[in-house]
């Protein structure tokens, strides 16, 4: 299908206001209007999901997609189509089985720099050794992360029983097996590698991250260097943004910063309608740009999460506007601000279709209520 090229100019020198950046970057999210995609496909385009929790990937979906049902992601989960497990910025993901793959080794350099944080626990202990005990033990059969730390502490007695249980996640690809991960069904951190889960081996560690460099800014652009950095994890990935240069426009943000950006990549009008969406803790749109400014506005910096805790977050004309909540008898919206009563009206409709589906058997049930946001 042949897009519809942007009135935006493509002149390097070209500054792409706050408001440009929130269209664009919301359109390559599938959030300024759902897609057909499947879910699978919705994964893969997104190059994750942060999954943290076991429902947010579901909640993002259901914001992102037209005709979306859990189903459409538990099912290819069991099927072994999407998998659970950590890759950027050490937290985890649901990653199609392909990404979990590839992109798993693309940040490995993370993974090794993180487990120096607990080196003092390790006095003693060979990794490499540690991997390969670990591996031999999660293929033979799924362990939890306690069953690992209790086998692995039988060969070093000394180490720190936390430590050793970080260095077998981080030498290793290790994937949450269903049921977990699965909706409306509850099960522990069962673990095995991707390798033995998904019946292929990992692809070797990419000499150069291009590909990805190009994924990512399909998916997050217009978007700096340091922004890709902060959604990997990595440092050092100007050598290769330099190596797509010759591909890519180049832009400014309204600070100076500049941003690079696929030639035929959307670039709506600024003045394109953003509907409401309810998103789900830990939605990547707010956690995948250094500069956040484009879907959160300054004052309400640091409002969608306290400490290690996110709240539910909610669009509104395309930016952080309040947070929202499901309590046993309603979906509780608490705005930061005012807003106007064509706005409570578009988030309530957009709050009703969310329930119905996410909740079809008991949408009906819940009270759609506005308050104000506690604390």
């Amino acid at each position: 299908m042949t897009r519809k090229r942007s009135a935006t100019t493509s002149n390097p020198a070209a500054v792409l206001g706050t408001r440009a950046l929130n269209r664009a970057t919301l359109e390559r999210q599938l959030l300024l209007r759902r897609s057909p995609m499947s879910a699978v496909d919705a994964v893969g385009h997104l190059l994750g999901l942060q999954a943290q929790n076991v429902k947010p990937p579901y909640y993002a979906l259901a914001a992102r997609l037209d005709g979306f049902t859990p189903e459409a992601l538990s099912r290819p989960m069991a099927d072994r189509e999407v998998v659970r497990i950590v890759t950027m910025r050490s937290t985890i993901h649901t990653h199609t089985a392909h990404d979990a793959l590839t992109l798993r080794p693309l940040v490995q350099p993370a993974r090794d720099r993180e487990l120096t944080q607990f080196r003092q626990g390790l006095t003693g202990v060979d990794l490499d050794r540690l991997a390969a005990l670990a591996r031999d033990l999660v293929e033979a059969e799924p362990r939890t992360m306690k069953q690992l730390r209790q086998e692995l502490l039988k060969e070093w007695p000394d180490a720190d029983p936390g430590a050793l249980a970080v260095a077998a996640r981080c030498k290793l690809p290790l994937v949450q097996i269903p049921p977990r991960g699965l909706w409306g069904r509850s099960g522990q951190v069962t673990l095995t590698t991707a390798e033995h889960w998904l019946g292929r081996p990992a692809e070797p560690s990419p000499t150069t991250p291009d590909e990805t460099v190009l994924r990512y800014l399909a998916a997050f652009g217009p978007a700096s260097v340091k922004d890709m950095q902060t959604w990997a994890g990595l440092t050092r990935l100007r050598e290769a943004f330099e190596r797509l240069r010759p591909r890519l426009l180049t832009f400014r943000d309204e600070s100076g910063t500049e941003l690079f950006d696929l030639p035929d990549a959307p670039r709506p009008h600024p003045g394109t309608p953003a509907p409401p969406r309810f998103l789900p803790e830990y939605d990547n749109l707010l956690l995948s740009h250094a500069d956040r400014t484009r879907v959160v506005p300054p004052e309400f910096r640091g409002r969608g999460w306290q400490g290690n805790t996110a709240y539910r977050t909610l669009l509104v004309d395309g930016s952080l506007a309040g947070l929202w909540r499901l309590d046993e008898d309603a979906l509780v919206i608490e705005p930061f601000g005012r807003l106007g009563s064509g706005q409570r009206e578009e988030v309530a409709a957009e709050g009703e279709r969310m329930l119905k589906v996410m909740h079809p058997q008991t949408a009906y049930e819940y009270d759609i209520r506005f308050g104000t946001v506690r604390g």
